[in-house]
């Protein structure tokens, strides 16, 4: 166990975790070098498109330090906040974390996040400075800022750059002095915590685990704590750029089991792992359950796939804890699921998942948060659809839930992110001073304003040199009214919004203009109205597509006109009776556009 050391790489999003794993890798001749890519630890087309890091990858690598092999097991985490419980339960499997910060943009704010999370677990923290080779690198300064933000020595910190290599064999030779040999008990009862998971279509669900105590070896008996499910350990073995089977797996190792499972609800992240003979006393305290921010309809374009996209969802589930779905159903798109989210680009993923890795296609509806409604009792019930709102009429008051936002900027900015975030019914808490010319700004704000354009926005008026972290603060009542969409008098519930009562007026009107662009015309009128309970706030109308049925009357007598107008009429009438109003999927995502 003292040549074993666990550590993961924490960081806001591109500051090159990815790029300096890659040359981990390489200087460890873990990968050779004509199999060497960016991005090797990405495995996920959507990673590597967008550049960004989406799941967490562990890997094994040995490294000859003064003549002793040591075994490094690298977690490399995401760095954008909507997929912080992957580095949440990537730091519980580690000893140390090496903190990145990229010398041309300094401290984020998700680097201050990720920096809290490592050190509630205890986690030895190396600061690494990446990207030096770069012109417009700011060495000293942000040597200064993590100073500040550590309270290490100067010499504590390591420079690096992932892309050259520099720094590479004194950042390995740093993190096997450093960071502490795992602890535990190779003799006692086998304790192993599951910290994720995937489904292999043909073997069935692969848990990822590391061993807190005792060993394991294929063939064993073995019992999930949580579901009291036994199984036998079918195969064991090591996380290498491919999974490497081995006869045990022993105590402080991160490693993998396949026992046959085929029914996703038996696997659940954060459950301990034992043997059925000599089962261990105490489970091993998982994670916390992590509450989704964000919550949205998902359903299938055919009704049919219904149980094919139950069945996705589930295998998503293994492979990203923090998705949750319950079934529901709606008038205009029949049976789905309100799944919950960590946040926007959290739901534009799961989406493109579906559609990538299970061929789903799916629509989404509008985005919504979790809401308190207090009845004249005093009780309350949390709603996540305004679908499920009461009648206004039983309803006392609405709490909705706000969070406590950390906006790090340069100090030209300010005015502009003050204004958008006041807009946004923001409460200013306090404003530090990072460095010169650098502020962190910290706001309450309602989590249902920020849930939708609100990120874009900040880059935007920023120029993208503002960074944005947030946590959930607690609910605080507000006044909020339930604007309904109307297609020719029938309410469209997948395009229902609850919304602050003094926006209600202008963001109806918005959405009407938008759905007249979106919606193609019909042989009839189509009404589009946005109503707060039985009062129309705003109207668009979309004329009829129009035949010219007196096209062939030419001269005579006006009455042979107007009696085939009126015909046309009595048709029209009648089609507007049996008609229906297809709605297109765009249409659902029109309110996100909205600026």
């Amino acid at each position: 166990m003292k040549h074993i050391r666990n550590f993961c790489i924490i960081a806001h999003i591109d500051h090159g975790k990815s790029t300096l794993a890659d040359r981990l890798l390489e200087y460890t001749q873990t990968i050779e070098k004509k199999a060497m890519q960016s991005q090797v630890l990405d495995d996920m087309d959507l990673e590597r498109e967008r550049g960004i890091t989406i799941k967490s990858h562990a890997i094994q690598m040995k490294y000859n330090y003064r003549g002793s092999e040591y075994i490094l097991n690298l977690i490399d985490t995401p760095g954008h906040v909507d997929f912080s419980y992957e580095v949440s339960r990537s730091i519980a499997a580690c000893e140390g974390a090496l903190l990145i910060v990229d010398a041309t943009q300094g401290i984020q704010a998700q680097t201050i996040s990720n920096l809290y999370m490592a050190l509630e677990n205890n986690l030895e923290i190396i600061p690494v400075l990446n990207k030096i080779d770069l012109t417009n690198a700011m060495i000293e300064e942000t040597e200064d800022q993590i100073i500040d933000l550590l309270s290490c020595k100067k010499t504590d910190i390591l420079r690096t750059s992932g892309k050259t290599g520099e720094g590479i064999i004194s950042l390995l030779d740093t993190i096997v002095e450093k960071i502490p040999a795992p602890e535990g008990d190779a003799k006692a009862p086998l304790q192993a915590l599951i910290f994720d998971s995937v489904f292999n279509a043909f073997r069935g669900i692969v848990a990822y685990f590391k061993i807190i105590n005792g060993s394991i070896k294929k063939g064993d008996q073995v019992k999930f704590v949580a579901t009291g499910k036994e199984y036998e350990a079918n195969e064991v073995g090591i996380l290498k750029l491919s999974m490497i089977p081995k006869k045990e797996i022993t105590c402080g190792e991160v490693g993998y089991i396949i026992s046959g499972i085929k029914t996703s609800k038996e696997v659940k992240v954060g459950d301990t792992i034992t043997h059925v003979k000599r089962p261990c006393n105490l489970a091993i305290d998982g994670f916390k359950e992590i509450k989704p921010m964000v919550f949205a309809g998902v359903y299938p374009i055919k009704s049919e796939n219904f149980e094919n996209l139950r069945s996705s969802l589930e295998k998503l589930q293994l492979n990203d804890a923090s998705l949750t779905f319950q079934a529901e159903s709606s008038i205009a798109l029949g049976f789905g699921f309100r799944c919950g989210f960590l946040g926007l680009l959290h739901m534009e993923i799961i989406q493109e998942r579906l559609y990538r890795e299970f061929n789903m296609d799916v629509i989404t509806t509008i985005p919504n948060v979790s809401y308190k409604v207090y009845d004249k009792q005093g009780h309350y019930k949390e709603v996540h659809n305004p679908a499920g709102l009461p009648d206004p009429i039983l309803i006392d008051y609405i709490e909705e839930p706000f969070i406590r936002a950390s906006i790090i900027t340069n100090i030209k900015y300010i005015g502009s992110i003050m204004t958008l975030c006041l807009s946004k019914r923001g409460i200013l808490i306090k404003q530090n001073y990072i460095s010169g010319d650098r502020i962190e700004i910290i706001y309450d704000l309602p989590l249902s304003e920020i849930v939708i354009d609100f990120y874009d926005k900040l880059k935007s008026i920023s120029k993208g040199y503002a960074s944005f972290d947030y946590h959930m603060q607690d609910y605080h009542p507000s006044k909020l009214v339930k604007l309904d969409i109307l297609l020719n008098g029938e309410p469209i519930d997948a395009l229902s919004t609850l919304t602050y009562i003094d926006n209600a007026v202008n963001f109806g009107r918005r959405m009407c203009e938008k759905l007249k662009e979106l919606i193609p015309r019909q042989q009839f009128d189509i009404a589009i109205q946005a109503s707060i309970g039985t009062k129309i706030i705003a109207r668009e109308t979309i004329k009829a597509v129009r035949k010219d049925v007196t096209a062939k009357c030419y001269g005579g007598d006006i009455t042979r006109k107007r009696k085939l107008l009126e015909k046309q009429k009595e048709g029209k009438k009648r089609m507007k009776q049996v008609g229906n109003v297809e709605v297109p999927q765009k249409a659902f995502f029109a309110v996100l556009k909205l600026n």
